[in-house]
């Protein structure tokens, strides 16, 4: 019995050995979390969310590639920071970039558009941001203006849903004058915050504020608008109607 307790203890002190004397295996991380990914929000659609899940917003007061929130504004809408970029954003159509503040770092820019945290926002699935001040949005994924093609035509400007748009030739720049039954049979690609555009499409976008108080998207000062005949994506049957109505081209 002896012997076989002292064998046992031998294997036991052997064993204990052996393994103190091993390399240490390799701790196992968890894989981190994607720098932006989308979130499907009951109320606002699908949005754009940091990697803590909370909700990313878009000033509109910034221009493409520049923020001009710094200061106390910094501290109530803290900006989305990153050292790089990951190589792929999986299920992201839009281009993400990074700028440089005024205090030299840098901030992460969706399609050039600088992304900010709200300070009220706690916990992922907030959206107490969402239209403060007017200036204060959460961020669509989905380019408002992007390149698609029409069957007749080749490449022509599309809304995020793939729908033709196209310009009326008696607009003015930056002026709608397609309003009551035009704006039926034409309605034009509202927004209401800052156009984004996919990365193929190089034209300048902006707003104008149409008769009724909404916000219309412009393309090179030209309003922009869907035509009710149209049924599917690549359909472009309003190019040519009454000789003044013409698809956006790129």
């Amino acid at each position: 019995m002896a012997i076989t307790m002292n064998s046992s203890l031998r294997c036991v002190s052997l064993l204990a050995l052996a393994v103190a004397l091993s390399p240490l295996a390799p701790a196992q991380t968890a894989p981190s979390a994607p720098l932006i990914s989308v979130r499907q929000d009951a109320k606002l659609g699908p949005i754009l969310v940091g990697p803590d899940g909370r909700t990313l917003y878009l000033f509109t007061k910034d221009g493409t590639g520049r923020s001009s929130c710094t200061g106390l504004c910094a501290v109530a809408w803290p900006p989305l920071t990153a050292t790089k970029l990951p190589a792929r954003l999986a299920g992201l159509k839009g281009q993400l970039s990074l700028i440089q503040r005024a205090d030299g770092e840098p901030q992460v820019a969706y399609n050039g558009i600088p992304l900010y945290y709200w300070k009220d926002d706690t916990k992922p699935g907030d959206t107490t941001g969402q239209g403060v001040m007017s200036v204060w949005f959460a961020v669509n994924p989905a380019p408002t203006v992007q390149m698609g093609r029409a069957a007749a035509l080749g490449s022509v400007l599309t809304g995020s849903n793939g729908m033709t748009l196209y310009t009326f030739s008696k607009d003015t720049a930056g002026v709608s004058t397609c309003v009551g039954a035009c704006a039926v049979n034409w309605p034009p690609l509202l927004v209401a915050q800052l156009p984004t555009r996919g990365i193929a499409v190089r034209g300048g976008l902006a707003t104008l504020i149409r008769p009724d108080g909404s916000r219309q998207v412009t393309y090179q000062d030209k309003p922009l608008y869907y035509w009710k005949g149209d049924l599917k994506p690549g359909d472009a049957a309003g190019e040519g109607v009454m000789n003044v109505w013409s698809a956006a081209r790129p």
